[in-house]
Protein backbone atom coordinates (compact mmCIF):
# COMPACT_ATOMS: atom_id res chain seq x y z
CA UNK A 1 0.00 0.00 0.00
CA UNK A 2 2.62 2.31 0.87
CA UNK A 3 4.22 2.09 -2.95
CA UNK A 4 1.54 3.07 -4.61
CA UNK A 5 0.86 5.97 -2.44
CA UNK A 6 4.16 7.05 -3.17
CA UNK A 7 3.72 6.08 -6.73
CA UNK A 8 1.00 8.47 -6.57
CA UNK A 9 2.23 11.51 -4.71
CA UNK A 10 5.54 11.17 -6.12
CA UNK A 11 3.55 11.19 -9.96
CA UNK A 12 2.07 14.42 -9.15
CA UNK A 13 4.50 16.39 -8.33
CA UNK A 14 6.82 14.72 -10.91
CA UNK A 15 3.90 16.22 -13.43
CA UNK A 16 3.75 19.70 -11.90
CA UNK A 17 7.73 19.71 -12.36
CA UNK A 18 8.84 19.94 -9.10
CA UNK A 19 10.97 17.05 -8.59
CA UNK A 20 8.88 14.09 -7.56
CA UNK A 21 11.62 11.69 -7.66
CA UNK A 22 13.02 13.58 -4.69
CA UNK A 23 9.78 12.72 -2.96
CA UNK A 24 10.06 9.34 -3.96
CA UNK A 25 13.60 8.94 -2.72
CA UNK A 26 12.56 10.39 0.59
CA UNK A 27 9.71 7.58 1.04
CA UNK A 28 11.66 4.85 -0.23
CA UNK A 29 14.28 4.92 2.14
CA UNK A 30 12.38 6.87 5.26
CA UNK A 31 9.41 4.39 5.09
CA UNK A 32 10.28 1.53 2.86
CA UNK A 33 13.57 1.20 4.24
CA UNK A 34 15.44 0.73 1.32
CA UNK A 35 19.39 1.56 1.13
CA UNK A 36 20.11 4.89 -0.41
CA UNK A 37 21.55 3.65 -3.30
CA UNK A 38 18.72 1.27 -4.26
CA UNK A 39 15.79 3.97 -3.52
CA UNK A 40 17.81 6.74 -5.73
CA UNK A 41 18.08 3.88 -8.81
CA UNK A 42 14.79 2.82 -8.08
CA UNK A 43 13.91 6.37 -8.59
CA UNK A 44 15.42 6.39 -12.31
CA UNK A 45 12.97 3.84 -13.22
CA UNK A 46 9.88 5.88 -11.88
CA UNK A 47 11.51 8.50 -13.97
CA UNK A 48 11.59 7.40 -17.81
CA UNK A 49 7.37 6.83 -17.63
CA UNK A 50 6.30 9.98 -15.27
CA UNK A 51 8.55 12.27 -17.55
CA UNK A 52 7.32 10.76 -21.23
CA UNK A 53 3.84 11.30 -19.79
CA UNK A 54 4.73 15.39 -18.50
CA UNK A 55 6.08 15.79 -21.99
CA UNK A 56 3.57 14.92 -24.15
CA UNK A 57 1.30 16.48 -21.62
CA UNK A 58 3.38 20.27 -21.25
CA UNK A 59 3.94 19.07 -25.22
CA UNK A 60 0.09 19.21 -26.04
CA UNK A 61 -0.40 22.16 -24.13
CA UNK A 62 2.76 24.47 -26.39
CA UNK A 63 4.49 24.93 -22.24
CA UNK A 64 7.95 23.57 -23.72
CA UNK A 65 10.76 25.55 -24.82
CA UNK A 66 12.69 22.80 -27.33
CA UNK A 67 15.04 25.71 -27.86
CA UNK A 68 16.66 25.72 -24.32
CA UNK A 69 14.60 22.21 -23.52
CA UNK A 70 17.09 20.18 -26.07
CA UNK A 71 20.76 21.28 -24.98
CA UNK A 72 19.49 21.07 -21.37
CA UNK A 73 18.24 17.53 -22.14
CA UNK A 74 21.54 16.05 -23.90
CA UNK A 75 23.89 17.95 -21.06
CA UNK A 76 21.59 16.49 -18.25
CA UNK A 77 22.28 12.91 -19.94
CA UNK A 78 26.06 13.86 -19.74
CA UNK A 79 25.97 14.69 -16.24
CA UNK A 80 23.75 11.80 -15.26
CA UNK A 81 26.41 9.73 -15.83
CA UNK A 82 29.04 11.55 -13.97
CA UNK A 83 26.82 11.80 -11.16
CA UNK A 84 25.57 7.89 -11.38
CA UNK A 85 29.05 6.79 -11.57
CA UNK A 86 30.49 9.24 -8.56
CA UNK A 87 26.80 7.35 -6.73
CA UNK A 88 27.77 4.05 -7.41
CA UNK A 89 31.06 4.08 -5.70
CA UNK A 90 30.19 6.35 -2.67
CA UNK A 91 29.73 4.86 0.17
CA UNK A 92 26.16 4.49 1.45
CA UNK A 93 26.20 7.40 4.71
CA UNK A 94 28.22 9.97 2.48
CA UNK A 95 25.49 9.87 -0.25
CA UNK A 96 22.44 10.47 2.39
CA UNK A 97 24.54 13.30 3.94
CA UNK A 98 24.64 14.43 0.37
CA UNK A 99 20.90 13.83 -0.07
CA UNK A 100 20.23 15.62 3.07
CA UNK A 101 22.33 18.45 1.55
CA UNK A 102 20.90 19.00 -1.33
CA UNK A 103 17.20 19.10 0.10
CA UNK A 104 18.57 21.46 2.62
CA UNK A 105 19.37 23.80 0.10
CA UNK A 106 16.00 23.33 -1.46
CA UNK A 107 14.65 24.34 1.12
CA UNK A 108 16.77 27.00 2.15
CA UNK A 109 15.91 28.38 -1.50
CA UNK A 110 11.93 28.04 -1.58
CA UNK A 111 12.08 29.65 1.94
CA UNK A 112 13.77 32.52 0.40
CA UNK A 113 11.29 32.74 -3.10
CA UNK A 114 8.49 32.27 -0.20
CA UNK A 115 9.97 35.42 1.68
CA UNK A 116 10.28 37.59 -1.46
CA UNK A 117 6.91 37.17 -2.95
CA UNK A 118 5.37 37.72 0.15
CA UNK A 119 7.38 40.73 0.64
CA UNK A 120 6.71 41.90 -2.79
CA UNK A 121 2.98 41.33 -2.81
CA UNK A 122 2.51 43.23 0.30
CA UNK A 123 4.94 46.40 -0.96
CA UNK A 124 2.06 46.70 -3.86
CA UNK A 125 -0.90 47.38 -1.35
Amino acid sequence: MVEVLAGIISGIVSGMGMGGGTILILILSLFLGLDQHVAQATNLVFFIPTSVTAIIVNTKSKMINWKIGIPVAIFGVIGAIIGASFAVKMEVNKLKKFFGIFLLMIAIYQTYIFIRQYKSKNKNK
